[in-house]
């Protein structure tokens, strides 16, 4: 057989991708398919790295995106964590049979309220639903007692929402846990018909800030977020609290996991104890993430408002789903 100079090349460089192959797997240490903020979750690697030495790569996307991606790859997926900012993700992967079983001493760190029953992942943080309101345009004595009440038609174009992100979504999802199908298809009925839709929470917020719309459902952290910068996305804006165990108190887990194939467990479940641990929990309290600390005695920051005064509706975080909840909303003309 007569070789050519770009046959011999291309040989070259095959065996040279196969050496290096597993070599540059190894440098990447272990993979961590992030969907939660990028700049929370680079502190959490650096910190791990900077304790045990162990190196992490961080590939970022949504909730939605990982988690279907996940179950495409099955077995075959590189990831060997998974970490969330809402749960429904979480579920699609355990329905899907890909998460390992969480070491006992990693659950031990999480009270039982923030994580799932199933045992198969855990919380790593939370926030707390809340209806961001311009204070010029409304006073407490007319704000909406319930979630529910915004289905009325008097909120009728004076309140909005992000339908297309997760965020809102794994709202929905504890809607539909809490009141049920049909009560969950009634509310998204009369959400289609009142309210205005923004693509993102912070750009709700905005628009409640310059006085578009009066009021809106987003998560917490996005005020605190802005207040600590400049304020300029929130000067107008004042949080309520729906409170009561009402669906619209809901606190939202974002969880973590490892995958059942994942080439380096025992480096995966270190890293998932150290985020749920007193480094990992320290972060979620001196950071800029403005989440909720959910491990046990971890300290939120000082300027939110305490976990135990939110009044959340009990929702075990294993049984939002996520499906239904497209399904519905899909149905309602949301998505």
């Amino acid at each position: 057989m007569r070789y050519t100079l770009s046959t011999l090349a291309g040989a070259k460089a095959l065996a040279v991708s196969m050496i290096a192959g597993p070599a540059m797997a190894a440098d990447a240490g272990i993979i961590v398919y992030n969907a939660q903020h990028e700049s929370l979750a680079k502190e959490w690697v650096e910190g791990f790295t900077k304790e045990t030495g162990i190196k992490v790569t961080l590939r970022n996307g949504g909730d939605s995106d990982f988690s279907n991606q996940i179950v495409a790859e099955g077995a075959s997926s590189p990831a060997d964590v998974f970490l969330t900012e809402n749960s429904p993700a979480m579920t699609l992967v355990e329905a899907a049979g890909l998460f390992a079983p969480v070491d006992a001493d990693t659950l031990a760190q999480v009270p039982a309220e923030f994580q799932p029953s199933s045992g198969r992942w855990v919380g790593v943080a939370a926030r707390s639903t809340v209806f961001a309101y311009n204070k010029t345009k409304l006073t407490a004595e007319k704000l909406p007692k319930s979630m529910l009440d915004l289905a009325d038609p008097s909120w009728k174009g004076r309140w909005a929402a992000s339908p297309s992100g997760a965020d809102f979504q794994a709202i929905v999802s504890a809607l539909l846990e809490l009141k049920g199908e049909a009560a969950t298809a009634d509310w998204l009925k009369a959400m289609k018909e009142n309210f205005t839709a923004y693509k993102g929470n912070g750009t709700v917020m905005k628009a409640v800030n310059a006085g578009e719309i009066e009021g809106g459902i987003i998560y917490h952290y996005y005020y605190f977020g802005d207040q600590a910068k400049t304020g300029e996305n929130s000067k107008n804006v004042e949080l309520h609290y729906f409170k009561n165990q009402d669906p619209g108190a809901f606190v939202s887990i974002s969880g973590g996991g490892v995958l059942a194939s994942s080439k380096h467990p025992k480096e995966a479940q270190a890293f998932l104890k150290w985020v749920t641990g007193k480094g990992g929990q320290d972060v979620l309290k001196t950071g800029t993430s403005f989440e909720y600390a959910i491990g046990k005695d971890a300290q939120s920051n000082p300027k939110l408002v305490p976990l135990a005064d939110l009044q959340a509706p009990k929702v075990d975080p294993a049984t939002l789903n996520s499906k239904k909840v497209t399904d519905l909303m899909t149905a309602a003309g949301l998505l």
